[in-house]
């Protein structure tokens, strides 16, 4: 008998042949590399994918609606997949004999259908017939052995909603795209890239209202009116924000000369539930509050984390922690690092997790396998420990926070001030990401008169927050947008677009322009009902309430209608979008007087040329990877470049010869509140920031525009 084991990595692979065996030998076939072992007469063959080993492409080359697809080897449409080839040709030649098939990719819906493509494709149809499924959440030799010997059936529903869900994709994505970006060549015969999709469009479309909200909003003047009663005591106004200058000053007058009178003095005592565990919307908003971290970069991390064993599957809605997983084992082994020992001997058993209320039928929550790293690289140990500190935590005790609440009178104003500290730690002990307020409560007695000096604060509101990464991905989870596993991605490719930029997200011109433009001609294309009503109808697939063929009908139909609008208006939408795109790529100005733009060549990469071409043809080509700065050349007055790793700076035009004058590195612009170090100019992928001087040690940043106060609106 011959068994083959599909796995999603190589690493996944390895993993479960030193679980599976002992005798496992590594082999290679076209530098690919395998695992075999036989035992009791049955021969093992473990082989890997590399992620998707096939992708989506039109059955027939069309020049207009592309509606008809198929599976392809991703190598024939992506070149620098060419070594994906090997793996599926690996597959196809030690899968041929085999009279068994076991699916061991990750339980999601992408996991599904990798391994399920590989089997139908590379292995051949009566391969899916006879496979079962191995079901996990870690990558522990424990787990997986459980795995291996109680296989379950292949979910057709969960492969049927992977396919319908990337075939939705593609026909939104490549069709919006191609009738966009022909527009724009039917009405100016010039080539601009253009992308569009099911997700990522409503997902811009959120920002760019934020954008317009920011724009359009008119400061208001108000004023607070504060007491300072001496030994840092400042109260406030019970009214809060004034926005009356005559009251304001009505007020001033009555407090004038006038002590403080304390009316009431309440103190109580409030319990701080242990925080729920990691999911990995929940672990993507605290690593970026904590350190900075991108969501697609933590989702990178965790995922890395969870292929070397360390924690489990992240790519889960759950804030669930069952029995099934081993508290007591997992907690055993953790408390060998004398770190984690330190505060798993203080917490009390029996052992029983604070859950949150979010589910999800694949996976528990994100939490520590209990295996020891034994060297990380710097932000790999802040994830981990990130994640320990959580799994930890949910076991400990509630943190009381005692509160002071003082109530008084200046005149006949009514005044009030508040002090937090803590009078129990409890879990907090064990998780030191976040400081607790722990304020010194002055000693007052009720009818105590205290020295009171009255003033106001003029003040102007502020507008709505931009979003950030963490914040957006919190949006999109709430309406309903993409998924856990594609939120981070989704963000990724509007930056990469270039239609946003900036760690707080602001919207530049064309991103503004196209969505503008596409509502104007368009809206199902913006629509967040349209795609949330998809998004139900995929989730419906899984429990088989809906089948893959009438949604992607009803998609085909969908995707029409959209084109149907473009084609009425092409030549409108194709000069909007040009105009828009002209503006949004203007870097500088030429030296004949136009403006310099940033192009794409139809043949790939990007140039910097003149906008009154063809009267001026001056061009100037862009390193891999180059950014256009704001900065000009001293020398000529044209744009500076920053390119390269490390980064340089330099001259547009190569043959002026002046490099770029120094980074803003040096500049101080204030004192960090975090570590009390010089805050300063830094330059990163998303321009310019102010950042501690104290980095690495001190993470602290913020945006250039984003002051210390606070703005009116949470994002």
């Amino acid at each position: 008998m011959h068994e083959v084991i599909i796995c999603e990595k190589p690493k996944a692979a390895e993993k479960i042949s030193q679980a599976l065996s002992r005798n496992a030998e590594k082999k290679n076939y076209k530098r690919v590399p395998y695992y075999e072992f036989e035992e009791n007469g049955k021969k093992t063959t473990i082989l890997a994918a590399v992620g998707h080993l096939y992708s989506l492409a039109p059955f027939k080359k069309e020049k207009g609606r592309i509606f008809e697809v198929e599976w392809v080897p991703i190598y024939t449409k992506d070149k620098s997949k060419r070594y994906v080839k090997s793996y599926i040709d690996a597959i196809e030649k030690f899968s041929k004999d085999a009279d068994r098939f076991i699916h061991a990719c990750d339980y999601d819906i992408e996991g599904t259908l990798i391994g399920f493509n590989a089997l139908k494709y590379a292995c051949g149809d009566e391969s899916v017939k006879q496979a079962v499924r191995m079901k996990f959440s870690t990558l522990t030799e424990e787990d997986l052995r459980e795995a291996y010997q109680n296989p379950i059936d292949l979910d057709f529903h969960q492969v049927d909603s992977g396919i319908a869900r990337h075939v939705l994709d593609f026909l939104f994505g490549v069709n919006i795209s191609k009738y966009l970006t022909d527009s724009v060549m039917a009405a100016t015969t010039r080539y601009i890239q253009l992308s569009a999709g099911r997700v990522q469009t409503p997902t811009l479309a959120i920002l760019a209202k934020r954008e317009k909200h920011i724009k359009e909003f008119i400061p208001e003047a108000y004023w607070l009116i504060k007491a300072d009663l001496g030994d840092g005591i400042i109260a406030d106004h019970k009214k809060g924000r004034i926005f009356d200058k005559k009251e304001v000053e009505a007020i001033l007058v009555d407090c004038e000369g006038k002590d403080a009178i304390i009316n009431k003095i309440t103190l109580k005592e409030n319990p701080q539930l242990p925080p729920a565990p990691f999911d990995l919307g929940s672990l993507q908003s605290e690593a970026y509050a904590v350190f900075g971290f991108s969501p697609k970069k933590t989702q990178s991390i965790a995922q890395n984390l969870y292929t070397e064993g360390y924690s489990s599957y992240p790519r889960t809605s759950s804030q669930k922690l069952p029995a099934s997983i081993g508290y007591q084992k997992i907690l055993n082994n953790l408390s060998k690092d004398t770190v984690f020992g330190k505060h798993i001997k203080k917490l009390k058993k029996p052992f029983k997790p604070h859950e949150g209320k979010k589910t999800d039928a694949a996976h528990p929550s994100i939490h520590p396998t209990g295996i020891l790293p034994k060297k990380l690289g710097r932000d790999y140990q802040k994830l981990y420990e990130l994640i320990v500190h959580r799994f930890i935590s949910v076991f400990g005790e509630n943190a009381i926070q005692e509160t002071m609440k003082t109530e008084l009178k200046i005149g006949t104003q009514d005044f009030n001030f508040s002090r937090k500290r803590m009078a129990k730690m409890g879990w907090r002990e064990h998780y030191p990401f976040r400081k607790p307020e722990n304020e010194v409560f002055p000693t007052l007695k009720k009818s105590e008169k205290l020295g009171a000096k009255v003033d106001s604060e003029e003040k102007e509101t502020k507008p709505p927050a931009r979003y950030n990464q963490a914040s957006l991905i919190r949006e999109l989870e709430k309406r309903g947008l993409g998924t856990k596993s594609t939120r981070a991605n989704i963000i990724s490719i509007l930056y990469d677009r270039k239609y946003v930029e900036g760690k707080k997200i602001s919207v530049n011109k064309l991103g503004e322009h196209l969505i503008d433009t596409l509502k104007k001609y368009s809206e199902k294309i913006t629509s967040e009902e349209l795609t949330r009503e998809f998004e139900t109808k995929l989730e419906g697939i899984m429990g088989g309430e809906t089948k893959k063929e009438e949604i992607i009908e009803q998609a085909r139909v969908e995707v029409s209608s959209i084109l149907d609008d473009i084609e009425k208006n092409k030549l409108k939408i194709g000069e909007e979008l040009y105009h828009s795109y002209r503006e949004s790529m203007i870097v500088g100005q030429c030296k004949c007087g136009g403006n310099l733009i940033t192009i794409n060549s139809p043949r790939g990469g990007t140039f910097v040329g003149c906008s009154a071409y063809p009267e001026c043809k001056s061009t100037y080509s862009l390193p891999s990877g180059a950014n256009v700065l704001k900065t000009t050349c001293s020398e000529c007055g044209l744009p500076i470049i920053s390119f390269g790793k490390p980064r340089q700076r330099a001259c547009l035009d190569p043959k002026c010869g002046r490099d770029g004058e120094e980074p803003p590195q040096n500049e101080v612009v204030g004192v960090c509140p975090d570590c009390g170090k010089d805050l300063i100019k830094r330059l990163g992928r998303y321009g310019e920031f102010i950042g501690c001087s104290g980095f690495p040690r001190c993470r602290y940043t913020r945006s250039l525009e984003d002051k210390e106060e606070k703005t009116d609106e949470k994002s």
